[in-house]
């Protein structure tokens, strides 16, 4: 039977995992591929170091820059992450006309022009069903189920660690700080959580999305992204209160006009599929032309879930290579993708909901409404939270009728500059 090289740069969780699975369907695979995928060799820091799975210590090498180089390698699997090292490597076994299978959704949201474009002069395949929801075969969906179809909008939540806090500060009405530390206790979060928490993570799988979904070139920059950390108990529990539930969310839509990206923290109401995925769960909501609406949901990381992603593209790519069509159906031609306007926010439009920290005294919530209304801004709820009395701080919680972005934006700098509120006014947007 027909042996196919695999080459491993990285051997941590996925790595691991992708040897076990690899160990333990063998028979299954061989069956359904009708040949047999070897990893030949596998790139670590330290050879000697103590990993989660057994490995033939014959295959470790330090020689990252070599796999490639090596005639009885036929995929290359990048598993190291980051993006510049990453790139050359990827790159580098480009050249050296390698298949490539990933799970850096980093590299392909910064680099992945240049990437997918070599591939396509270098005729060969690289796959990256991993590097978005884990295990959830959505790469796949959007390539092939959803082919002939046009995905007119995609929400999704895309970031496990942002999901698990708000879930948890929505559950037990407690602070940020505090379910960040149990996340990082619990290993959902890292020791620098900034990408999840910040919402960069989920800007790196939008991007990726956003190329599948809307055929358009993405710049990451473009992007709009907000983070979780400025939400507080009050914001869960108004929402609640009003029907709500706030999820991070990667939200996608096509526009005659362009398309409009962002990622920020959502009040969803609280009847939608969405709503009721927990913890460090994924899901991707999008809705098409023919099919309408339809939701992906599952493990959207770790080692398992993650590692079965990669080796289903081994497998994919490993029958290209035996039927001898490798770089013949990429995923998507470079030379397909348009070149469409990403809407800067100032032109999104949609509801609002609005925390406004205040002194209780008479006229506050006077004053509040004239300035959004001076601005074109209608309310649709108004009411006031907190210990009523003299110079006592309270919350005037607002939620608007469909408005601009840019609008709104002039209208609470206007609020905030002046001493009618005592912090910044907190703003959420509702799903439209």
């Amino acid at each position: 039977m027909r042996e196919i090289g695999v080459g491993l740069l990285g051997l941590g969780n996925v790595g691991a995992g992708v040897v076990r699975l690899l160990a333990d369907n063998e028979k299954a695979i061989e069956a359904r591929l009708g040949a047999k995928l070897v990893i030949k060799a596998a790139a670590v820091r330290d050879v000697d170091r103590e990993r989660r799975v057994d490995v033939d210590p014959a295959i470790l090498t330090t020689d990252v820059d070599g796999i490639s180089a090596r005639d009885d390698i036929e995929i290359v699997c990048e598993l190291i992450g980051g993006v510049t090292k990453a790139r050359d490597l990827v790159l580098g076994a480009i050249a050296k006309r390698k298949q490539i299978v990933t799970a850096n959704k980093a590299l392909l949201a910064v680099h992945g022009d240049e990437i997918y474009a070599a591939a396509e002069r270098a005729g060969v395949d690289i796959y990256y069903e991993a590097a978005v929801c884990g295990g959830i075969p959505i790469i796949r969906t959007l390539r092939e189920g959803l082919a002939s179809d046009r995905i007119e909008s995609i929400a999704g939540i895309v970031n496990g660690t942002s999901n698990f806090i708000v879930t948890a500060m929505a559950k037990g009405g407690r602070e940020f700080s505090e379910v960040l530390a149990e996340a990082q206790e619990q290993g959902y979060a890292e020791a620098d959580p900034t990408l999840d928490i910040g919402g960069g993570d989920a800007a790196h799988k939008l991007a990726i999305l956003a190329m599948l979904s809307f055929d358009c070139r993405v710049d990451l920059d473009k992007i709009y992204v907000e983070g979780i950390e400025s939400l507080e108990a009050i914001d869960y529990q108004m929402a609640k209160d009003f029907g709500f539930v706030i999820k991070p969310l990667a939200l996608g839509r096509r526009y005659p006009e362009g398309i409009d990206l962002r990622v920020h923290p959502t009040m969803i109401p609280a009847s939608w599929l969405l709503a009721d995925v927990p913890d460090t769960k994924n899901a991707l909501y999008v809705n098409s032309y023919a099919l309408g609406a339809s939701m992906y949901y599952g493990a959207g990381a770790g080692m398992m879930p993650t590692a079965m992603s990669v080796v289903s593209d081994l497998i994919e790519v490993a029958r290209n290579i035996c039927a001898g069509v490798t770089g013949s159906k990429p995923m998507r031609s470079q030379q397909s993708l348009e070149s469409r306007e990403i809407l800067p926010i100032e032109k999104v439009e949609t509801r609002y909901y609005l925390r406004f920290s205040v002194e209780d005294r008479p006229g506050v919530l006077g004053q509040l409404t004239t300035v959004l209304g001076a601005h074109g801004i209608s309310i649709s709820e108004l009411l006031q939270r907190g210990e009523r009395g003299p110079n006592a701080q309270v919350s005037v919680i607002a939620f608007t009728h469909k408005t601009q972005e840019g609008r709104l934006r002039a209208a609470l700098s206007a609020i905030d500059s002046t001493a009618l509120t005592s912090a910044p006014t907190m703003t959420i947007r509702l799903a439209s």
